[in-house]
């Protein structure tokens, strides 16, 4: 209880300087960022078919780490931590990422764009961030990085709300290895921490953009969000969006091991298939990532 009261004291904390920090610009088409030292150089290989993809998640929590809060640390720690990030990535070997609370230019860990920094150091060529916070020296939201090709971004922020401030998702589509006809929308979100009802007012948002796109989608990140209850946000979001996910009922898939919960989710089309699923037990933030290895059950042909 005393480690659970600590951690909300810290939302607390980040939660006042928030409140007044939503982005003014609720609908975006952000830039895609290229990075030269990207592609597939180093790290771990996958051991499945050609035209399979690995995905993966994580909230990397400002690059605090397993710290208390991000407000308390100097830049050379939030440096080392993306450090131990970037290692990881190359060790997993995704071929996208959904990030969350991914900073570009915030005072609180070094005024620089971590984003790019884990796409250049864990060798990845494209990536997009959106911004759902950008005011007081703050600039951060979701983002995804990928060593395919992305294309027709999307930033949506949702309304802010108290005390959690704004949240959003980032969706851009790619072409699946070895079925170029076939587009698929990836989406890296993020839902809110403290209200049930706010995270199902976020994922009919979702929901409506999704479906007005109306591509197969892979749809990842912290979703704040189990699957116990039948209106909970993940489970909403599976069912209009027609979209399964990975033994939804396993008591095993912690990904949130402060509260022992199994917040951060990879949910995906009926066209996709699990070949494997494991949560990373590697501890680099206060969130555990979580990756997929997918297939696809149509082509082109």
């Amino acid at each position: 209880m005393a480690v659970r009261n600590r951690y909300r004291v810290g939302l607390m904390l980040s939660c006042l300087l928030l409140a007044a920090c939503a982005t003014s610009e609720r609908y975006a088409q952000p830039e895609i960022s290229h990075h030269v030292n990207g592609g597939n150089e180093s790290g771990a290989t996958k051991t499945n078919k050609d035209n399979s993809l690995r995905v993966m998640t994580l909230n990397i929590a400002h690059a605090r780490g397993t710290g208390f809060n991000q407000m308390f640390q100097a830049t050379h720690t939030a440096r080392a931590n993306l450090d131990s990030i970037a290692l990881l990535l190359k060790q997993q070997a995704p071929d996208i990422v959904s990030l969350q609370e991914a900073d570009r230019q915030s005072f609180w860990n070094g005024n620089f764009n971590h984003v790019s920094f884990l796409a250049e150091e864990a060798s990845f060529q494209q990536s997009l961030s959106g911004t759902h916070v950008n005011s007081l020296g703050l600039d951060y939201g979701t983002a995804l990085i990928a060593k395919l090709d992305l294309a027709s971004p999307e930033s949506i922020t949702f309304n802010p709300v108290d005390p959690s401030g704004s949240k959003g998702f980032v969706v851009s589509s790619f072409q699946w290895p070895g079925e170029q006809c076939i587009e698929v929308d990836v989406v890296s979100v993020h839902l809110d921490f403290a209200s049930a009802q706010t995270r199902r007012e976020q994922a009919s948002e979702i929901i409506s953009t999704l479906k007005s796109r109306n591509r197969p989608v892979i749809l990842m990140g912290d979703f704040n969000s189990d699957w116990k209850r039948t209106n909970s946000a993940v489970r909403i979001l599976a069912d209009e969006l027609g979209l399964h996910s990975f033994k939804p009922d396993a008591r095993s898939l912690i990904t949130f091991p402060k509260f022992q919960r199994r917040l951060d989710w990879i949910l995906v089309s009926p066209e996709f298939n699990f070949q494997s699923y494991r949560v990373v037990e590697t501890a680099v933030s206060d969130h555990l990532g979580v990756v997929a290895d997918l297939d696809i059950n149509r082509s082109c042909g």
